[in-house]
């Protein structure tokens, strides 16, 4: 059994590290407010690149965006560098390495926590640096580049990205987009051709690829955005989680707490009632 200060010790730090939860959850949430305003969405620009695909003959387009010449796949799995967050990472590698077992390819990961989970399955991957806010634009043109490089030279022709997506600031879930072959969802013009009024100075397929590579962009960029405000959140959830186990701890060491000082005083005055007994039939 803990002595009385001990058990006052320990209510000491219990209070300390509560104060220090409730600092991080609110960094945590003003870290989100702050990217939520931030962030953009590009379903317009979307709209404008599949409005070019109502114009022309789609089947007729040959190109490894929309047409892969090889069945293999790359998978990027978006992790952080952030503690607290084990589960959400690790559920961004399982789903990653479940796609991985449908259609076999490479791994890509993104974020520290994610190398030190792959690192474990023994599974060759790629590895890029986790995601800084300030450098998140540059970070999401870099990853395009490489995956855009490695689509043209024939390494793969499907590519998925599996990242946590915040569905409310308290619920995150991991998702997994099938970036490419790109798929337009306007329904194609007839194989007659090109509408009369429009004329093309560039080939097709290059103004096909030029557009997808800013797409993808742009694609990637978002998708990072999305990921951060996953771990923002998740955090917040775990040290909600870990402030309510702190509080059902802290009632408990002060119910002991009380017992043992009830404790103490009762023996005290038990010990000194018979003190007195004896020192009155001393007398």
């Amino acid at each position: 059994m803990k002595t009385l200060a001990a058990l006052k010790k320990d209510l000491e730090f219990n209070r300390g590290l509560s104060s220090l939860i409730e600092v991080l959850k609110a960094i945590a949430v003003s870290q989100f407010r702050t990217l939520e305003q931030r962030m953009k969405t590009f379903e317009k620009f979307l709209s404008h690149l599949e409005s070019f695909f109502e114009l022309v003959d789609v089947p007729g387009i040959k190109h490894p965006f929309l047409n892969p010449s090889v069945k293999t796949q790359a998978v990027v799995a978006v992790t952080s560098d952030s503690g607290l967050l084990g589960s959400l990472n690790m559920q961004v590698i399982n789903d990653a390495l479940v796609e991985l077992e449908r259609i076999p390819g490479k791994l890509i990961v993104i974020g520290e926590r994610g190398k030190l989970y792959v690192r474990d399955t023994k599974i060759p991957f790629v590895a890029f640096p986790g995601i800084i806010d300030e450098e998140r634009h540059g970070q999401a043109m870099q990853v395009r580049d490489y995956l855009i490089n490695k689509v043209m030279e024939g390494a793969f022709g499907y590519l998925k990205v599996v990242y946590p997506h915040p569905l409310s600031f308290t619920v995150q879930k991991v998702r997994t987009v099938a970036v490419l072959p790109f798929t337009p969802t306007v329904k194609p013009v007839p194989k007659a051709g090109f509408v009369p009024e429009v004329m093309l100075e560039s080939d097709l397929s290059d103004i096909l690829e030029y557009l997808v590579y800013l797409w993808m962009g742009q694609k990637l960029y978002e998708i990072f955005g999305f990921s951060r405000l996953s771990e923002f959140a998740a955090r917040f959830v775990h040290l909600e989680e870990s402030a309510q186990k702190l509080k059902e701890l802290d009632m408990k060491t002060r119910l002991e707490y009380f017992r043992v000082r009830h404790e103490l005083v009762d023996r005290n005055m038990r010990e000194l009632f018979a003190a007195r007994l004896l020192f009155t039939a001393g007398q």
